[in-house]
């Protein structure tokens, strides 16, 4: 972007700082403008308990203290968001099995305000399957990709100025694998699609696969690629994925056998190949841990994973020639059942949500080590499942 193509306020207005609390000068060309203190940042929840919708909070970057700005209410069970890549709409699934009178979970759509970063609803489409857990919006800003955990199945929908159409695109997982209690059928749970927009991979934990598909950014049309899926260990229970900054390697995180599985990725013709697996939990932990998300930070250097039981985040350093992971670190979320987990933006930030405790503790990353250190700052949130930032 050309701040010189822009009016002054215009341009502030279009980099989200306006939305933002300032400090620290910085120059933009011949313009001296501050750089943000405070960001704002959403947060998914469950609302079968206290839980009114999605949250609407800031974080102070000199302190990591949280403070709750608002809610958006009356959206049902909006647990894991996207938003676009211009931050002028929000996405939200609708972890439901019963949608308008079919099995079916939905997906909701709101904009953004660029002054206040408050929500305002715009429409509401289904989401082609039961309890859609995860989506992401494509690189055009024109689809929005969902991953329906109880129907097994990946749709995609087109959004027009933020207004979601019907489905265009729908793929349906079947199979199973050894687990008889979690692997009985297939249980997409998250979609991610690489740098080029040209592939899109589809965890799948109740089949032990990673689904990959051909992604078509014209129409949103889902293909099976030429390697349509990559197995994982049977009874791993692939839940989220991620690709390294050079697009050289991808990354698994596997809830049911607390481990996490490390890809070449050929870019070109978009497959995966399997180097590594290595656990994230300590080596004299016996209890019942389970997997939940799965982070890179902006440097590339190193990678974190949430465990749900042992209550921790795994840190692990990443051999910058060959992507190998070394464990380096494990350390409390300070609470219970840490679901997601975000970086912010800039990377000496951390927000980790504990679901059972209902609270978001801020960490501090060492930029050197990628080790954390708890500001001391946390907010309470009922049942937090994802956060995203506004900016």
């Amino acid at each position: 972007m050309n701040p010189r193509k822009f009016p002054r306020r215009r341009f502030l207005q279009v980099a989200g700082i306006t939305a933002l609390g300032l400090s620290g000068p910085t120059r933009f060309g011949r313009s001296l403008i501050q750089m943000p203190r405070e960001l704002f940042f959403y947060i998914g929840t469950y609302t079968t308990g206290r839980s009114e919708g999605i949250y609407l909070c800031r974080i102070d970057l000199d302190t990591g203290a949280i403070a709750l700005v608002d809610v958006c209410k009356g959206v049902s069970n909006p647990s894991f968001l996207a938003i676009d890549g211009e931050r002028r709409f929000l996405y939200a699934v609708n972890e439901v099995d019963n949608f308008e009178g079919t099995k079916s979970g939905a997906v909701s759509s709101f904009r953004i305000d660029p002054g206040t970063s408050r929500l305002e609803f715009l429409n509401q489409r289904s989401s082609k399957g039961a309890d859609p857990c995860h989506l992401i919006v494509d690189e055009t800003n024109q689809y929005v990709l969902v991953a329906n955990y109880s129907g097994g199945s990946a749709a995609v929908l087109p959004t027009r100025n933020g207004t979601l159409q019907e489905s265009v695109s729908f793929t349906q997982h079947r199979g199973s694998s050894i687990n008889p209690e979690r692997q009985e059928g297939p249980h997409a749970h998250c979609v991610v699609l690489d740098a080029a927009n040209r592939y899109a991979f589809v965890t799948d934990l109740g089949l032990d696969q990673i689904k990959n598909y051909r992604f078509d950014p014209r129409t949103g049309s889902l293909v099976p690629n030429s390697q349509p899926f990559v197995s994982v260990k049977p009874g791993a229970g692939p839940r989220h994925f991620v690709f390294h900054p050079n697009q050289r390697w991808a990354y698994v995180i596997n809830e049911l056998d607390s481990t996490i599985t490390a890809f070449h990725y050929d870019a070109v013709h978009g497959r995966l190949k399997e180097f590594q697996n290595t656990p994230t939990l300590p080596v004299n932990f016996s209890g019942k841990s389970f997997c939940a998300d799965i982070h890179i930070s902006p440097s590339g250097k190193f990678l974190y994973g949430s465990n749900r039981g042992h209550d921790s985040l795994t840190v692990f350093t990443i051999d910058q020639e060959k992507g190998f992971l070394y464990p380096i670190q494990h350390t409390s979320t300070l609470g219970k059942f840490p679901r997601n987990f975000a970086i912010v933006p800039g990377g000496k930030l951390l927000l980790a949500a504990n679901q059972n405790s209902d609270n978001i503790v801020s960490f501090w990353i060492n930029e050197k080590d990628g080790t954390l250190t708890p500001t001391g700052r946390s907010v309470e949130v009922p049942s937090p499942v994802c956060i995203r930032f506004a900016g």
